[in-house]
């Protein structure tokens, strides 16, 4: 009896190719020093695009803080404010793209870079603003808990009785402490799966779980350099947000066109 399978078709066993992993590169401090000068040279040469996204966010901030005031979440407020920084990567992927343009000289306008952040939202980076915000909701959750454990017997009927609380009692203390270190894990956890993986996800066709492998490796394996850079970052934009938020307008820009740089030099160009 004769086969009816073509020699040409393919075994029903075979998978197909797999994609090759980005290849990450070593990085130094210089690589830091480097992309910052490229970053704020993206800023002077498209000044008022850029700050349009700082605005965007540090407008989006105070409305978020007010809302708080507005429905007596007090005790929301200070967490808010400290784990607000933690959504910026997603809020600077139009940077990345103006950097990207910029570095292969495209002209563009705003709607092109509009365009190109609402085309995202139906791709992989879809799927890493889940993960940020999810990492924001336990963020304000763990804060709860904390809040619940160790400040149970505290009255937040108004902003000054829970400051307070939390800065002039010795539970208000072990709270700062608790909840400094679970905050921390949590930086630290969304800045290694971030901090590559949303340029790359822009820059390149990749899934979102591979982007944030990789964001990991180049974290792992440059440790001093990256987590110099979140120090940078989070010092940053902790200061930025003292004006009224209003720092963030040119902070987060030139934050967001430096990672672009500092994504270039730690991951190699896509092959092909």
């Amino acid at each position: 009896m004769t086969s009816k399978t073509s020699g040409s078709t393919p075994p029903d066993n075979q998978t197909p190719p797999q994609l090759a992993m980005p290849k990450v590169k070593k990085v130094t401090a210089g690589d830091i020093t480097v992309s910052l000068k490229a970053g704020f040279s993206d800023f002077r040469a498209r000044p008022f695009m850029s700050s349009f996204f700082g605005l965007f966010y540090a407008v989006f901030g105070i409305l978020f803080i007010w809302s708080l005031f507005w429905l007596g979440k007090i005790w929301m407020i200070i967490p808010a404010v400290v784990g607000f920084p933690l959504v910026a990567p997603f809020a600077a992927a139009g940077l990345y793209e103006m950097s990207r343009r910029m570095q292969t000289g495209e002209s563009f306008s705003w709607s092109d870079i509009l365009t190109v952040m609402g085309h995202q939202s139906k791709r992989e980076m879809g799927w890493m603003a889940f993960v940020t915000l999810f990492i924001f909701w336990l963020w304000m959750y763990q804060i709860r808990l904390w809040l619940a454990i160790i400040l149970q017997d505290a009255s937040f009927s108004d902003f000054d009785g829970f400051l307070n609380a939390v800065f002039f009692t010795e539970e208000g203390w072990t709270f700062l402490a608790v909840g400094t270190c679970a905050g921390a894990i949590l930086s630290a956890v969304l800045f290694s799966v971030t901090v590559i993986a949303m340029p790359m996800l822009l820059d390149r066709e990749i899934d979102f779980v591979s982007a944030m492998l990789t964001s990991i490796r180049v974290v792992t394996e440059n440790p001093v350099v990256m987590l110099t850079w979140a120090a940078i970052i989070s010092v940053t934009m902790l200061l930025s947000l003292v004006p009224a938020f209003l720092g963030l307008i040119f902070t987060l820009p030139i934050l967001g066109h430096t990672t672009w740089h500092l994504y270039q030099r730690a991951v190699s160009p896509a092959e092909g």
